[in-house]
């Protein structure tokens, strides 16, 4: 391991504190939903508020300059941490926003029978805006087929693309089975078709080292609350000249040169044409910090610290034969099982009795049954705070966790 999770668990309040429902510490094994905060997060932006409270792009005085230059300082940050340009940086509420974003300004490049290409293991917020923007088209939705990990390959792309195929839009990691796309190895078969490459990074960006210029994708989505940050944050991240060639989502102040009574309308260059409104202000402040930790830890300890915790899981998990793992292959901080004739939110509602909290259901992800054969599951995900400690509760509880009513009936 690259560094002292103990020492960093201590930088978190949020695992400092006794569970508020059992009066113990709390096994938090969802991260892939959300993480928690680092206290220099949480000081970062309470600063914003308490010493330099101030719009952006608003004004000629110095406390609004200076917010100018840490929105800046935020931009420069982000492209470090992904090798892109600061100019490719669009600030957004998160993943979802930013692909919505997307899709609404990839609009005027679809006509009637041209093609979308997804997967069935992408999340809701990658697919349903495709959905409408196809509907309003014409365009047709075609869907890749996965192979037996649930990856894209590129045979099956290559299989699925044709000349009529303009956005393919793909997870870079499923959020439920933790997949991983070898988006490198797709990206020229996506460009020799002329089609736009559009990458939900919002499983990735926080525990895999991405390089936007070195995978030459078009678009990178992410979400600031998955790696540390605050919710409410996020970016896009496109090629310049791509982004410039989007319609904005929405339309008001800050985003404008100048604008008159004959309707006529002239844009800021991107990043700003697509920043609207009044700006998360705190939440970038945040965002920068939360990256800046990130990068101090180093993304690469991260991702084998997660790889370590999940390869221990499976390895302790696998023997017994109650529990069905869906992806025991992969090892990207997520752990999908469920246990025979057990509902999942039933074992999940049991973990959570014994102060363990994971996820279940569908994940948000619900055209993955066609592969899986299962609607419902439980999903453990680590981060770069969870110890080994914490998957031997978590085990154990699953192994010896008792009567599944106990967790209703013992209050």
């Amino acid at each position: 391991m690259g560094y002292d999770v103990y020492k960093i668990r201590s930088q978190f309040p949020m695992l400092n504190v006794p569970h508020f429902m059992q009066g113990k510490p709390l096994v938090y094994l969802d991260n892939a939903s959300t993480t928690f905060k680092p206290q220099c997060v949480i000081d970062a932006m309470n600063d914003y508020y308490t010493k330099w409270n101030a719009n952006s792009h608003r004004g000629d005085y110095d406390l609004l300059y200076h917010m100018d230059q840490l929105v800046l300082e935020a931009r420069k940050t982000v492209s470090k941490f992904l090798n892109c340009e600061p100019r490719e940086v669009v600030f957004t509420s998160g993943t979802t926003m930013s692909i919505n974003l997307l899709a609404n300004g990839l609009k005027h490049i679809l006509k009637p029978n041209d093609e979308i290409l997804l997967s069935e293991a992408e999340h809701a917020s990658n697919v349903l805006p495709w959905f409408n923007i196809a509907k309003q088209t014409g365009a047709n939705i075609k869907f890749i087929p996965l192979n037996n990990n649930g990856e894209v390959t590129p045979d099956n792309l290559k299989s699925t693309i044709t000349n009529k195929t303009k956005i393919v839009a793909l997870a870079h990691v499923s959020n439920v089975l933790g997949s991983e796309n070898d988006i490198k190895s797709l990206t020229p078969i996506v460009h020799e078709y002329g089609a736009i490459f559009c990458v939900d990074g919002a499983q990735s960006v926080p525990h895999l080292k991405t390089d936007f210029k070195d995978l030459d994708i078009d678009f990178l989505s992410f979400s600031g609350h998955k790696l540390c940050g605050p919710t409410g944050t996020g970016c896009l991240i496109g090629k310049y000249d791509l982004l410039n060639e989007l319609d904005p989502f929405i339309v008001g102040g800050g985003d404008n040169i100048n604008f008159d009574i004959d309707s006529s309308l002239e844009l800021l260059p991107a990043p700003e044409k697509f920043e609207a409104g009044t700006l998360n202000l705190a939440g970038i402040i945040g965002l920068k910090q939360a990256i800046e930790f990130i990068m101090s830890i180093g993304i690469d300890n991260i991702h084998n610290h997660d790889k370590e915790l999940i390869e221990y899981a499976i390895s302790r998990l696998s023997s017994y034969d109650k529990i069905i793992i869906y992806n025991a292959n992969n090892r990207n901080g997520i752990l999908t099982f469920n246990i025979k004739d057990v509902f999942a939110q039933d074992e999940a509602t049991l973990l959570n009795s014994k102060g363990i909290a994971v996820r279940s259901g569908q994940h948000c992800a619900k055209l993955l049954y066609h592969q899986i054969c299962t609607k419902a599951t439980v999903r453990l995900s680590t981060y770069l705070y969870t110890t080994k400690e914490e998957i031997d509760a978590f085990v154990d509880a699953i192994i010896n966790g008792g009567d599944i009513l106990d967790a209703y009936f013992s209050n």
